[in-house]
């Protein structure tokens, strides 16, 4: 057995006016106000005393049964929708789950929706290094995230627009989500666009939306984006993966081709599309996918204004920090190995066609072991300082490099050259 030492690494209402919100981070106007002589917004009266208007999670509220929410009939729920005013994907995540944890939704049901800064966002059981090129990310000022649901990988911009459901687990319904976009998409712009055997949104035989769930008790959510003028060539280089061979039982996503809105219907536009998907929302029985009309949205709490801050959402930067977080973004990824062919060089310079590979094991994000595997040959192990680092693919294409580069005299003699 050789041992080889490598050191290289290196209430708005559209049936009276139709009014659009701005999505910059700047906007931080509140439409519902409280006296800061009251409590805390969100330490609750029994009455709803929030900015938001909502009632948080209380003991007989998680003590319902699913019967029980099942009973309550549609007039008794209210609808919001809820627009965040922070572009940041760490911020937006944080918010989703933070509505999940807290909101008490056995009345209320939320529609939020939201706009992200350029960023590649993965399901929660997935190995970021087999959906994307992490190393070329970082390069790019693109940021990578991990998300608490399911599902697969994601690019997100300024042309994709996210929308996240929020309802008690007892009436979680994904059609009927999806079926309220289709609807909003039919009604705003005459698009006809269908739902697939996987529940996707797809126009003309191509994917315009991806969804994933998370479902728990008493709270589920739904989210999905939606295509509305997303740089197609950045979206296909953040997906591009390095060249190598991965094994990994993470949760692998299916690519499928993709369309924008725009391509079908020029005059589409992200606030519109806002607004229309919000009323649609808005005019829509709890569980009925039947038309309510002006009657209905009159009812409801109507469109929202959302600052995602601590003031209005006790621990909200604790939440983001934990999803910005290294142990969350990479070190959730389950155990992986990545390996790549390569030829080394014999001490007279000549390379040697034997066909080997350098094989790195990788645990939590940390490299665990590395190795050469030859034909014939118990895998040899690898003496190096990069042992316990945090892997990526520069990290990994520094290893090979300097293997190929190594032509010790013990080497050659394991390898019989």
């Amino acid at each position: 057995m050789a041992a080889m030492v490598v050191q290289r690494c290196s209430s708005l209402a559209r049936s009276v006016s139709r009014i659009y919100v701005l999505s910059s981070p700047a906007v931080t106007t509140q439409l519902c106000k409280y006296s800061s002589s009251t409590k805390h917004p969100f330490q609750g009266n029994g009455e709803g005393g929030s900015p938001t208007g909502h009632l948080t999670m209380n003991s007989a509220s998680k003590q319902l049964s699913t019967a029980d929410i099942k009973k309550i009939p549609d007039s008794e729920v209210r609808k919001s929708v809820f627009i965040s005013q922070s572009n940041d994907v760490f911020t937006n995540l944080a918010l989703e789950d933070w509505i999940y944890r807290n909101f008490d939704l056995t009345h209320h049901h939320i529609l939020m929706l939201w706009i992200n800064k350029p960023s590649v966002v993965i399901g929660r059981h997935q190995n970021p290094f087999s959906e994307t090129n992490v190393s070329a990310l970082a390069r790019n000022g693109i940021e990578l995230a991990r998300r608490n649901s399911g599902g697969g990988a994601v690019y997100h911009d300024p042309g994709n627009l996210n929308c996240t459901f929020f309802m008690p687990r007892a009436r979680y319904d994904r059609k009927y989500n999806l079926t309220l976009l289709t609807r909003s998409l039919y009604r705003e712009y005459g698009i006809n666009a269908e739902l697939s055997a996987r529940d996707d949104i797809v126009l003309l035989g191509k994917k315009i939306s991806g969804t994933a769930a998370k479902l728990g008790q008493p709270n589920a959510y739904h989210h999905c984006t939606l295509l509305v003028n997303s740089n197609k060539l950045h979206l296909g280089a953040s997906l591009a993966k390095d060249n190598v061979e991965i094994t990994s039982k993470a949760t692998a996503s299916i690519p499928s081709p993709i369309k924008n809105l725009v391509d079908v219907n020029r005059t589409v536009n992200i606030q519109q599309l806002l607004s229309a998907i919000g009323y649609e929302f808005l005019r829509t029985p709890a569980t009925q996918l039947t038309d309510g009309g002006r009657e209905l949205l009159m009812k409801q709490r109507g469109f929202q204004l959302i600052n995602p801050t601590d003031k209005w959402f006790p621990g909200i930067t604790e939440l983001r920090e934990n999803f910005a977080s290294w142990d969350w973004r990479f070190g959730k990824t389950p155990n992986f190995s990545v390996q790549k062919a390569i030829q080394l060089k014999s001490a007279g310079g000549d390379v040697h066609q034997q066909e080997m590979k350098v094989k790195v094991d990788v645990e939590k994000a940390l490299i665990k072991e590395i190795s050469l595997i030859l034909p014939n040959h118990e895998p040899i192990p690898v003496v190096s300082d990069m042992v316990g680092r945090a892997y990526n693919e520069d990290c990994f294409h520094g290893i090979a490099e300097a293997l190929k580069g190594a032509n010790t005299e013990s080497m050659q003699q394991v390898m019989g050259l």
